[in-house]
């Protein structure tokens, strides 16, 4: 099964979207020139963010002056295009690096001083230093690339490149799929690529959707066992092969990093989610209220598999079918709504034991999951940071709505 990858990034007027082809039906000769000028193009890139990343101003599009310093046999087109995205991830770097020094500043002024040593540490790790281009791939515009879509042979369509260096012209057959036909459908194909070695990634513009005004509000509730419970009864887990997200991600603790059973295994993780996303149904659905994780696995001792739980990827590929629909997403503080009683809002961590929901206050009995997302759909108020650091679910409390109202879907009692 291909990897079938979207992309959202929202612009004011249109949406730009973005699905992958694979690659694997060029032949052998063809694979290997494309992984030589990958190589070629990382390594300019390599040198193009060393020579930024010292300079105080930093251009879009480097001067002559910058690019003679490069000796290559990339094309001059290739290595200006390098030079432009090499530009914009110095730029993007530095720009998070001085958002971080400002917030944590700002935290050691305001005499916040534990948690400005805890967003230091984080910065050390992820966002000082130079950037990480080992998984970057090439950004090629309409100089580089002509797509040819209704082939007369046995393919769907054919991507030449050429203007990349030492005269190469590379002809690429490849097939759509149901996501690059959905994309089809609804917008216009652009000219520009993203290449790595085994897929390129086309972009598509297409209208803002229509924003849905009526219907229902449901909370989806995120697990391992469980992908999505959804509080209206949806629940998708186990594909038709029987495998769930827990599965796959014990399959990938078992691979070695690297390897070429871990990089099937991780396709297999991210096939799966777009599954799980493509059977969640929308008919009706005017709001979805989402689990804002957050660190989920900080401080903790976990499991090789839980190590593997995407849940970033997840919420990506979800985001991106709820905006593309026009469905509002609203992110909800997940704390206690695992522990809060649906029916009478008795909320106390000893409610809930694994995949069960028992109340000890009305009794109630449900599915510990599809409890936690009706709760997740509901208009309850937020609860202070001072109430939460005292263990208020200990000993229990009522957490009821904010409306005058306690209105809560029924629910089908489990035994």
């Amino acid at each position: 099964m291909d990897v079938l990858t979207s992309e959202v990034l929202i612009s004011m007027e249109d949406q730009i979207r973005s699905s992958k082809i694979s690659l694997k039906f060029a032949n052998t000769g063809k694979k290997s020139s494309v992984s030589d000028f990958l190589f070629e193009y990382k390594s300019v890139l390599a040198k193009f963010v060393n020579i930024l990343w010292d300079m105080d101003k930093i251009p879009s599009l480097l001067p002559s002056e910058i690019t003679k310093q490069i000796d290559t046999w990339l094309s001059a087109r290739a290595v200006q295009a390098c030079g432009k995205q090499a530009s914009g991830i110095v730029r993007g770097c530095k720009k998070k690096q001085s958002q971080a020094n400002y917030i944590i500043n700002k935290l050691n002024k305001e005499g916040q001083f534990k948690q400005a040593r805890k967003l230091r540490a984080i910065y050390d790790k992820k966002i000082a230093g130079k950037p990480d281009i080992d998984r970057i791939e090439a950004e090629l515009d309409a100089r580089f690339v002509v797509i040819e879509l209704n082939s007369k042979n046995s393919f769907d369509g054919w991507m030449t490149l050429t203007s990349l260096g030492k005269k190469i012209k590379l002809e690429l057959p490849f097939k759509l799929h149901k996501h690059i036909n959905k994309m089809l459908e609804n917008g216009s194909l652009k000219t520009g690529i993203r290449l790595s070695e085994t897929a390129a990634t086309l972009m598509f513009e297409s209208p803002e959707p229509i924003e849905v005004k009526t219907g229902k509000t449901v909370g989806i509730d995120i697990g391992q066992k469980t992908t999505l419970s959804v509080s209206d009864g949806q629940k998708i887990d186990v594909d038709c092969h029987g495998h769930t997200y827990q599965s796959i991600c014990k399959k990938l603790a078992r691979r070695k990093k690297g390897s070429v059973g871990f990089k099937k295994a991780d396709t297999h993780r991210t096939n799966y989610l777009h599954w799980c996303v493509n059977k969640f149904e929308l008919n009706g659905i005017r709001k979805v209220n989402l689990e804002k994780i957050r660190n989920l696995r900080k401080g903790k001792h976990n499991s090789r598999s839980l190590g593997h739980w995407n849940y970033a990827e997840l919420f990506d590929v979800l985001k991106g079918k709820l905006q593309e629909s026009g469905v509002q997403i609203n992110e909800v503080n997940p704390t206690y709504t695992s522990q809060r009683c649906s029916k009478c809002g008795w909320t106390r961590k000893g409610n809930r034991k694994l995949k069960q929901f028992k109340c000890d206050k009305c009794g109630f009995v449900a599915d510990a999951d599809l409890n936690a997302s009706i709760n997740l759909s509901l208009d309850l108020p937020a609860i202070s940071k001072e109430k939460r650091l005292s263990q208020i679910n200990r000993t229990g409390f009522y957490w009821l709505e904010t409306s005058q109202e306690l209105t809560v879907p029924d629910v089908q009692k489990v035994a």
